[in-house]
């Protein structure tokens, strides 16, 4: 087993990596600017009120429309990585979710189109989730299937680092429009992010048309005599496993939507401070974890995956009361501390090792379905904190301690399932990687680019 990276192995993983990492930063940049503008513009455009909260509530209910749409995404688009190739998979989640973004910043307001205009949104945001919803597999697996064993952990955390550059590049467009009065901002201004995002989605097609299919999927395919449904046979070797994935993961997309889009939406309406004290707290939080995620999945080479993943549930555990303390302080130096460490240390540290966490409790045959139903299953409870958040919020007068003392449950209660979760026989690891065995190949080295 080689321990290190030979110059060759390095330049062939740079690419893998970066046309996994751009093609997924646009699609996340995609998904976030949803629920920025949610927590922002959509309210008053969508869904006008005298009650801010009803409206807000409003907007964060079609935020979490879109996660309902997402294990269906990651049912057919699972089929098709584990069928036909991850490739495949990627260019069409990049193609849906381009398009209904950039939809949706042409939409007519309830001024202009009454009831028509929050049910078209609710209808692009499930198109939205649909395509995403296959998105997450296929950037994980075709970075993790090509790495070397010895540093699976880091360059499989490259490509999760796309969210948080997602977050920065969606909230930074936000902060740009910042100077714009409260009247053209909700005008025309938070359409720009959507209309813009047609440009990043024709850059993303055109990097991942040049990724080479991985070795682990060419190789189940060649010895495949009679293929059955994926779906059918992931439950049928793997339920247990399917189950404590998808409970385990609630820890991270749970605090990552109530730190991300919810808390950005409790500085505003709650505390009635102004937006662009949480977009540029989450700007610089998500920053910081650009750089954190790969430094996190590096860790996870050495002491293994489980620990690091175990690890962030448990600070969120314990941080989960802490980090609203700092938000009611009103402080902005301590408020831009409490998303900074939160999100770090929380969903950033276990997003970081959770693809390759869960990718090593499926066989290659059913893996892009396995990774992706976990992940979208529990997506669905996390695309709904917001609006669960606000109805908490609602219910303590106004106060977070109900939100925080659930958040708290969720992640004792990942901590419990990666615990317990197996990593059989089918693990990546044990599957040759096409970049492990390049030094002993001199036709793979002429052939490696991407």
């Amino acid at each position: 087993m080689k321990t290190g990276t030979m110059p060759d192995e390095r330049g062939f993983m740079s690419r893998v990596a970066l046309a996994s990492f751009i093609g997924a930063l646009l699609e996340w940049y995609d998904f976030f600017i949803f629920g920025t503008a949610a927590a922002v513009a959509f309210g008053p455009v969508f869904f006008p009120t005298q009650n801010p909260l009803r409206g807000m509530m409003g907007a964060f209910a079609i935020y979490g429309v879109g996660f309902l749409a997402r294990p269906l995404g990651g049912i057919f688009f699972g089929h098709i990585g584990d069928r036909h190739g991850r490739k495949a998979g990627l260019l069409l989640t990049l193609a849906i979710i381009g398009t209904g973004t950039f939809l949706i910043g042409l939409l007519p307001g309830w001024k202009q189109a009454g009831i028509a205009a929050p049910l078209m949104l609710m209808a692009l945001r499930l198109l939205q989730g649909f395509g995403l919803g296959g998105e997450y597999g296929g950037a994980a697996l075709i970075t993790i299937e090509h790495a070397p064993d010895a540093r699976r952990g880091f360059w499989g955390a490259i490509p999760q680092a796309a969210a948080s550059a997602g977050i920065l590049l969606a909230t930074g467009v936000f902060a740009a429009l910042d100077h714009l009065s409260k009247d053209a901002f909700l005008a025309w201004g938070w359409r720009i992010p959507f209309l813009i995002s047609i440009i990043f989605t024709g850059v993303g097609i055109f990097i991942r048309m040049s990724v080479i299919e991985t070795p682990a999927f060419l190789r189940v395919s060649a010895r495949r005599e009679e293929p059955g449904p994926p779906l059918i046979q992931l439950f049928r070797d793997h339920p247990r496993n399917i189950v404590l994935a998808t409970i385990a993961r609630l820890a991270e997309t749970v605090s990552s939507n109530i730190i991300n889009a919810f808390g950005i939406a409790y500085i505003v309406k709650q505390l009635m401070m102004d937006r662009s004290i949480g977009l540029n707290a989450m700007m610089l939080a998500s920053l910081i974890g650009i750089i954190m995620c790969p430094v996190f999945g590096a860790i996870s080479d050495r002491i293994g995956r489980r620990k690091m993943y175990l690890a962030g549930a448990a600070f969120m555990f314990v941080f989960s009361v802490p980090f609203f303390l700092l938000l009611g302080t009103k402080s902005v130096g301590l408020i831009v501390v409490a998303f900074v460490v939160a999100y770090n240390f929380g969903p950033t540290l276990m997003f970081a090792v959770e693809a390759n966490f869960f990718s090593d409790m499926f066989g290659a045959a059913t893996r892009y379905t396995g990774l992706s139903l976990a992940y979208q299953l529990s997506a669905i409870i996390g695309g709904f904190m917001p609006l669960i958040g606000a109805s908490l919020i609602g219910r303590d007068a106004g106060q977070p301690w109900l939100l925080a003392g659930f958040l708290s449950v969720i992640c004792l209660l990942s901590f419990i399932c990666a615990a317990l979760a197996k990593l059989n026989g089918g693990a990546v690891g044990e599957e040759t990687s096409y970049a492990s065995g390049l030094s002993h190949r001199p036709e793979a080295r002429r052939s490696a680019s991407v």
